[in-house]
This record gives C-alpha cells, sequence and structure tokens, in this order.
C-alpha cells in the first residue's frame, strides 16, 4: 500500500527502550494539470488521487459538474514511471482559458483580511438552499461512524478524515488524507463523479473546522458543516452568510451549533 509506510524506529518509554515496526502516512507530491498545463501541486497521501483531482478543480470553480470531465489519467515520470504524482484532467472544452475562483478572489481583495475575503466569495459563490435537519442522535453518531470507517487511523494515527452522511446517518462516502482540505476535495470529487452530490448531505471531518473546508462545502452547496473540534471565526462567520449550519466540538453527547441551528432537531 503506497498511503502508509512501515518502519523500524526505537520505542522508548518510563521503563523499557525497544526496536519495534511502526506505520507512518505517506506523504508525496501531487501535481495537477488541466489539458496539459500546471495547475497546482499539493502534498497529499496518495490514493484517490483522481477524485482529488476534480475535487480541486471543482472547489477551485474551474468545473460545475462531471459532464465537464473529458479524461483524467496519470503522466508517468519519465524517471521512475512506477511514481504516480501526476494527474492530467483533459476537459471536454480543451481551449477553454482555465482561471480558478482563488486567483479571482485573491485578485478582487483589497489585503489579506476577512472582510477582503468574504466580500469576494460573496460576489461568487450563492447562498445555501436546503431543507435538511437532522436529530441529534443522528448527530451524536457520527464521529463513531467516521471513526469506525478509516481505514488507515488505526494503523498510523496520523491521517484526516472527512465523509458524507444522508439525513439519517447512512455513510455516502469516505476518504482520508494527511491533509483535511485534500480529504475534502477527495470526498466532494467522489460525489460529483459518483453522481450523488446534492444539498441534503451532511459533512463531517476529523479535526478543525478551518475556512478553507467550509468555503469548499460552501461551493458544494453542503448544508450541514460537522466537526469534532473547534471552528475558526472566518468559517463561522462564512457559515452564517451563506446559510450554512456549523457545528463544532461533536463528540459524545454534546455539541456547539454555530450557524442555522434551524436545521438540528430533537
Amino acid at each position: 500500500m503506497r498511503d502508509l509506510k512501515r518502519l523500524r524506529v526505537l520505542k522508548i518509554d518510563e521503563e523499557h527502550q525497544k526496536h519495534i515496526e511502526d506505520e507512518v502516512v505517506v506523504e508525496e507530491p501531487l501535481e495537477i494539470r488541466v489539458n496539459g498545463e500546471s495547475l497546482s501541486v499539493t502534498m497529499r497521501t496518495p490514493g484517490n488521487d483522481f477524485d482529488l483531482a476534480i475535487g480541486l478543480l471543482f472547489t477551485e470553480g474551474i468545473v460545475q459538474s462531471c459532464d465537464e470531465i473529458g479524461t483524467i489519467a496519470y503522466c508517468p515520470d519519465e524517471d521512475q514511471p512506477e511514481l504516480k504524482n501526476v494527474v492530467n484532467v483533459v476537459l471536454t472544452e480543451p481551449g477553454r482559458r482555465i482561471e480558478s475562483s482563488r486567483r479571482l478572489w485573491s485578485n478582487s481583495s483589497c489585503g489579506l483580511c476577512g472582510k477582503a475575503t468574504l466580500d469576494a466569495i460573496r460576489r461568487i459563490c450563492q447562498p445555501v438552499q436546503s431543507a435538511i435537519s437532522v436529530t441529534h442522535a443522528v448527530l451524536y453518531a457520527l464521529p463513531s461512524r467516521l471513526r469506525n470507517a478509516q481505514a488507515n487511523f488505526e494503523r498510523s494515527g496520523g491521517i484526516h478524515a472527512v465523509a458524507l452522511f444522508d439525513a439519517q446517518g447512512s455513510l455516502l462516502a469516505l476518504r482520508e488524507d494527511i491533509g483535511r482540505h485534500n480529504a475534502v476535495d477527495k470526498v466532494l470529487g467522489a460525489a460529483l463523479m459518483g453522481g450523488f452530490l446534492n444539498a441534503e448531505m451532511v459533512m463531517m471531518v476529523s479535526g478543525r473546522l478551518g475556512f478553507e473546508i467550509a468555503q469548499k462545502a460552501l461551493i458544494a452547496g453542503v448544508p450541514i458543516v460537522a466537526s469534532i473540534s473547534a471552528p475558526s471565526s472566518l468559517a463561522v462567520e462564512l457559515a452564517d452568510d451563506f446559510g450554512m449550519t456549523a457545528i463544532g466540538f461533536l463528540r459524545g453527547h454534546s455539541m456547539n451549533v454555530y450557524s442555522h441551528p434551524e436545521r438540528v432537531r430533537v
């Protein structure tokens, strides 16, 4: 498996020291090209690379549907052809000019501040429209369902997961990566290509709910984003402004609902 690597390490505690074998998460670069032109290089855990590429194109505003995707394939490395660290996505309109929303936000912002970023996003994104409501019991069950579905966390302890659930708490898709934002792109890419991306889902993340995660969920139209940890101030502001329900500290039988609590019911 390329997502985990087994190493020989020296384990030390208060009473003993011994050599053991341990598994660590693999981190390698992935270059994403569109129509042969380099778009982005990200450090990621190998696996579900096509989902990652499609999800990134989607959350960057380059594509809006899977109908815009022509082909997607690895580009073999001339020196190390066994490495699959370059993905090329060919669009159905190969001559279309490629520009990401992130670059548009950067160009339209007067400075690197929260207000400028939100103002730029308001010119591009639409508020979330969803009538979904989820019970306390369903939400309380999501962290354990997320953990139980993680293939690599128990073995390495160093990988994040993002999952999509329906309103009844059924798992729709889960992806893992060393980077939270990559895991988000992977799961959204899988949902887009699988044809089940809709506005009746809950996104559950294994770490903090930062602005970038909230922004990606907003572009996908996800109405509820929950985290086992804390949100950032800008993520909450984004969720509040765009009609998204942001939930943090979802642990055991407790949670904090930071925005649009009307979607959470007893």
